[in-house]
Parts: structure tokens; sequence; C-alpha cells
């Protein structure tokens, strides 16, 4: 029993131990994932509950640290820059202050960490549940890093006034010089608190404000931002400085130069680091959001127009974040419209009506028209299905387009079995009448090499004047192009029905041509249907 009993318990403490490791382990977890999200804040998809976690203690490590450096700082300000007036035991006041300093420290800073974080123990429950943030919760994660300053100006402030009647009682000047140390100290600790907790806060900020910036901004702006950290760099230390000549001077003991050499350097030195952390967390604040949106923008100049950046600062540089996101939305919802115009009129025609308007007036230009039809469509039709006659005229299609297009054609419409295209509208193209030759020829060739199409075309080729532009009504509208060239073309391309060519070419558009490719050969003797004049038609062998 008693070796049972032995076993029992080695196996509970062996569970508490794995238990304690597996939550040790599932921190050290959250704290790497965390970086990835400092680093670049709602990047890393880390979740709610490892967010809280995670920023609840390097907000508290913050603030106790940044408070215990303050305290070494009033220290070394106390011991080598205030000079300490003519008072009966100077060992005794400064060991008085050293005990009521430790005292003051071990309970404030606790307590600074314990209120300070305490108003955003609201957050948790919305973090988890994984949800948009309320108007309040949105103000809570934005106003969170000046509420911790509030805070800590306040702990600080009641140290000063503290410790200035502690040593007012042993001497008036004394005590002021105490209290203007311990306070400029504690804004200058408050003050980089707010910078560095505005820092850690950015991933639950670009989570509050995934859903949209409040209508006013929720904390202070940029040029806030920038007289702070002036402030924190040079302002104060400089009022030390100021300070320490004006007491030294005018105290009961003239300061030696020596003295006054030690407390340059103190100060000097302090305001190099205070200043150089301030300025460096003030500049990365507006640097880093900048960043992020010049690597979205990258990517957009790269055709990507899924892409986002997150929303984490309440200042002005938040809403050019978010601008950028609204930007961007626009223009994949231009992007969309034009494939989906792509999809159903030409890519040519469509990005021509986006960057014209939809109202486009008739211009009378010079084109080549293509007119391509299919032969003995109607006993084609007849043997096949009606999804089969689908599939066989699509697959024409794919081969022919892709042709025309790379010729720089536009098609214009598909008419039933046959096709229309132009070259030279909308987007006007010299050396049409080539270009709409050499992409006859190639549909040709191409006709002739593949298996998988079954279907016989006809290719008429007529170049003219037509009117371009959009036709229609009721807000139907469609862009075409009108003219006797293109009926002249339709009916070109039925001639060769008679005379067995695949391609035949008008006198009008063999002119135009600047080199024949092929030799072209006169078909004598063929009559256009409707047409009342002859036209010189030409085909090659």
């Amino acid at each position: 029993m008693a070796e049972s009993h032995a076993a029992l318990l080695i196996t509970s403490e062996q569970r508490r131990k794995v238990h304690a490791m597996t939550r040790l382990g599932q921190f050290v977890a959250d704290l790497r994932e965390w970086r990835v999200e400092f680093s670049r804040p709602g990047e890393s998809g880390l979740s709610g509950l490892s967010l809280w976690r995670a920023g609840h203690f390097a907000l508290t490590l913050v603030i106790v640290s940044v408070n215990l450096i303050g305290f070494v700082a009033v220290l070394l300000v106390a011991i080598f820059v205030v000079p300490l007036p003519t008072v009966a035991d100077q060992s005794h006041v400064r060991a008085i202050n050293a005990i009521v300093a430790a005292g003051y420290i071990t309970l404030a800073v606790p307590v600074g960490a314990y209120v300070g974080v305490r108003g955003m123990f609201g957050l948790r429950r919305w973090l988890t549940e994984e949800r948009p943030a309320s108007g309040p919760e949105q103000q809570t994660v934005l106003r969170a890093p000046l509420r911790l300053f509030l805070v800590q100006v306040a702990l600080w402030f009641g140290a000063a006034i503290l410790f200035g009647a502690l040593n007012s009682a042993y001497n008036g000047l004394l005590g002021a010089q105490v209290a203007l140390t311990v306070a400029i100290t504690g804004v200058t600790t408050a003050s980089c608190s707010y910078l560095l907790s505005e820092r850690i806060l950015r991933s639950a900020a670009s989570r509050a404000l995934a859903a949209g910036m409040p209508e006013r901004l929720a904390v202070p702006g940029v040029a806030t931002r920038a007289v702070l950290a002036w402030a924190l760099g040079t302002g104060l230390p400089v009022i030390g400085l100021v300070m320490v000549g004006t007491l030294r001077l005018t105290g009961e003991n003239h300061a030696t130069p020596s003295q006054l050499a030690v407390a340059m350097v103190v100060l000097g030195g302090i305001g190099i680091v205070v200043g150089v952390l301030a300025v460096s967390l003030a500049a990365r604040a507006s640097a880093d959001p900048l960043e992020s949106v010049r690597r979205a923008l990258a990517r957009v100049q790269r055709g990507e127009f899924d892409v986002r950046v997150p929303v984490y600062d309440g200042t002005q540089i938040g809403q050019l974040q978010l601008g950028f996101n609204q930007m961007v939305s626009g223009l994949a919802e231009r992007e969309r419209i034009r494939e989906m115009f792509g999809t159903y009129v030409d890519a040519e025609v469509a990005e021509h009506i986006l960057q014209e308007g939809g109202i486009l007036e008739g211009e009378e230009i010079e084109v080549t028209i293509m007119f391509i039809d299919i032969r003995d469509f109607t006993g084609f039709a007849e043997r096949l299905t009606a999804r089969e006659v689908v599939a066989a005229i699509n697959r024409l299609f794919e081969l022919i387009v892709p042709i025309i297009h790379a010729h720089e054609g536009t098609v214009d419409k598909f008419v039933g079995d046959g096709l229309l295209a132009v070259f030279g509208a909308p987007r006007r193209l010299g050396g049409h009448a080539d270009q709409a030759l050499a992409a006859a020829i190639e549909i040709d060739t191409r006709m002739h090499s593949v298996t998988h199409v079954e279907l016989e075309i006809g290719i008429g080729l007529n170049s003219g004047v037509v009117i371009a532009g959009n036709v229609g009504a009721a807000g139907r509208l469609e862009f075409t192009v009108i003219g006797d060239a293109v009926n002249v073309a339709s009916r070109v391309e039925a001639a060769t029905r008679d005379t067995g060519d695949s391609v035949l070419v008008t006198e009008s558009t063999r002119a135009l041509l600047t080199d024949e490719p092929v030799p072209l050969v006169e078909r004598v003797g063929v009559t256009l249907k409707g047409k009342r004049e002859t036209v010189r038609l030409y085909a090659f062998e």
C-alpha cells in the first residue's frame, strides 16, 4: 500500500511537471509567434488568445522595466547633479531618501503596472471571440498607451510631492530640487512607456481597426508624436541643465567647475540615451506603417489587387493605411469589371470604354474589316446536337481569336456562326491592312494544320472609312463600326463560296499594303451580291 501510494505521488508530481512544462512551452511559442506579429502587425495570423497573453506580458514587462530604469536615473541625478544644501547630517538625509525610495518603487511599480493594464482586461473577451471590435473597444485599444502614460505620470508626480515634502523638512531648497528632479524623470519615463506601449499594441490595433477607422482621431497625431520625441531628447535635458545652473548659482553652495562638469556629463548622457530611444521609437512609429504601404504598393504595381495593409495607427497615418486599402479595393473592382468586359466584349474595347467612359461619340476612321463565316453551317448543325455544335464553334474561335489579337486586331462581335474583326479601331493602328492580311494568312495556315477543328471557313478583307463608336439606347450600348466598308467585307466573305478560296481581299485593302507577304492573284468576273459597282477581288495561291 505504501509503495502504491508513493507511486501515485510520483505520478501526480510528474503530471504537474509535465503540465508546467507544457504551459511554459506554449508561452514561449506564443512569444515567438508574437515576435513575428510585432515586426509585421496583422500579418502572422496569431490567435486572439495568444495575442492577448503575449501582449499582456510585454506591456507589464515594459512598464516595470522602464520605471526601474527611471528610478536608477533619479538616483544618478540626485547623487551627481542635485547639490545638497547645508544640512545637519547629509548621510542621514541620503539614507532616509534611499529607504523611502526603495519602498515607494516596490509599491508603485506593481500598482502602476496593474492599474495601467487593468483597463484593457475587457479586451480579452473581444480578442478570444475573434470578432470585429465595437466602437468602445476600438477606443480602448487606441487610447491604451495614453492611459498608461497618465497613470505613470500620476504615480511619478505623487513621488515628486512625497519626496519634495520629505526633503523640505531638512531644507526647503533641497525639497524643491528633489521634487523637480523626480517630476522631470517621471515625465521622461512615462513618455518612453507611451512610445513603447504604442508599438506593442499595434497588433491589437490592427484587429480593432479592421472594420474601419473612427471618425475622429482617437490618439494624438503625428505632429504631437514628433513634439514628444523632441521634448524627451532635447527639451527635458536642456531644462535640467538650466535648472542645475540656476540652483547652483543661487543656492547656498556655489558650484565648483568640477561639479558643473559632472552635472553636464550626467544630464548630457541621459539626454543622449533617452533622445536616441525616443527619436527612434517616434521615427519607427511613422516609418513602419509607411513601409507596409510601400511594400503593398509594390505588389499592386505588379498587378496584385488582393493585397491589403493592416491598419494599426490611430493617427493620420492610419487614415492613409485605410485610404490605401480602399484605393486597392477600387482598383480590384475596376480590374474585375475590365475582366468581365473582356469576357463579353473584346479586351481592347473594354479598356477603351473604361478609359473614355460609357459615352463614346462616333468618329470617322480608316480601318480594315475582317469577316469570317463558317461554310455549310446549316448542314453541320443538322448532323450534331446543339451542345456539340457550340463546342465545335468554340474550338474554332479559340484558334482564331488569339491570332487576331496577336496582329493587334479587335473582335467587334460574334454573329451567329461568324465573326467580325476590326484592325485600326478603337485604337488607331498604322499598317492595319498589313496586319489584317497577315492574320488572315496565319488563320488559313492553322486551319489546314490542325485536326481538332472540323469546320471550314471563308475570310473576307476590305478597307475603308467607317464610323466607330457606341450604338444603342435605353442604357444598352455596343461599341461597333458602321459603314459600307463593313457591308463589303461581308459580301467578300460570301464570294469565297463562289471562288473556292479561303481568303479574298479587295482592291482597297491591297492598295494599302506596304508589302505583299504572298503573291495575290485577281479573281476576274466575281460580282458581290447587292453591289452595283464591280469590286476587284484578290486571292493568294
